[in-house]
């Protein structure tokens, strides 16, 4: 086996997390319901910060750090306005 070194390490999380995202992105258009779309895109805006934080780490480009919290904090927002949405139409969508 080749020994990986500690960037490469975080390269291929990276990689198994883009894959997890495609998965995600398949129940986000295909959710029997709107509950489980909603998920499947605040899931996606993580899995997005966790890639951003971890190609910051493997290429050593410590700005993916910044877009990542940037990211973070945009998909925060939405969450709480499509819940303030979503408990003014009387949880339904």
């Amino acid at each position: 086996m080749i020994p990986l070194d500690i960037n490469e390490l975080f390269l291929v999380g990276a990689a198994i997390f883009v894959v997890l995202a495609i998965a995600m992105f398949y129940r986000a258009v295909a959710g029997p319901t709107t509950q489980d779309r909603l998920l499947a895109v605040n899931v996606l805006g993580t899995n997005t910060v966790v890639i951003l934080a971890l190609l910051a780490a493997g290429l050593d480009q410590p700005w993916f750090l910044d877009v990542a919290l940037i990211y973070a904090l945009l998909n925060f927002l939405m969450a709480i306005a499509i819940s303030k949405f979503t408990v003014e139409r009387g949880g339904v969508l």
